[in-house]
């Protein structure tokens, strides 16, 4: 029997303008099962390279980590193309990383912006390409290192309440929203 994943982080990103350069504010949005625990606040470099340390030393450092079983994020990029080595933030932490996304993404448009636009985009686009493309389950997309597909499809499945989006990264992106607008909008 696989082990039941309860603890669960879903981190996601606070908007940005599109000329915005410097930090963008991360949201944690911490779940002990269906109960809303607490929240965990950073900032990663927009289309940086910092996101899997940065992400890595919030968790590490809270007073959550303890019980942390699962971290889970909106998509594998924060503040633009930051782009989170899900593998590292693995072997950090020690436990399961799932990435989440309401659609697949058009990986030739990625590759394309990242080659031409971004700095350390070969980078970037290597680490995306040795993910593999995201899996269907249910009615999102995921990446997951650390978990198989069985307890993917059940995680998504005990945290997706309300949305087909699972409650810890559909908060982290409501709270988000907040601290950049004074109030929450959009769908995660």
């Amino acid at each position: 029997m696989e082990r039941l994943l309860s603890n669960v982080i879903g981190f996601d990103d606070a908007p940005f303008a599109p000329n915005f350069r410097g930090n963008v504010k991360v949201v944690g949005a911490v779940y002990a099962d269906s109960r809303f625990d607490g929240v965990i606040l950073g900032h990663i470099r927009r289309d940086g390279a910092n996101a899997a340390a940065n992400l890595a030393r919030l968790v590490a450092d809270s007073k959550f980590a303890e019980h942390a079983q699962l971290l889970m994020l909106q998509g594998i990029a924060l503040g633009g193309f930051n782009v989170v080595d899900i593998f590292a933030l693995n072997q950090c932490l020690g436990f399961p990383i799932l990435v989440v996304a309401r659609r697949a993404p058009d990986l030739a448009a990625i590759k394309k912006a990242l080659l031409q636009h971004v700095p350390g985009g070969t980078r970037k686009w290597t680490l995306i390409e040795g993910l593999g493309p995201m899996e269907p389950i249910g009615q999102v997309f995921v990446q997951r290192v650390g978990l198989t597909q069985a307890q993917a499809r059940s995680t998504i499945d005990r945290f997706a309440l309300y949305s087909h989006i699972p409650e810890p990264l559909r908060t982290a992106h409501l709270i988000a929203g907040a601290l950049v607008h004074g109030q929450s909008h959009g769908r995660p």
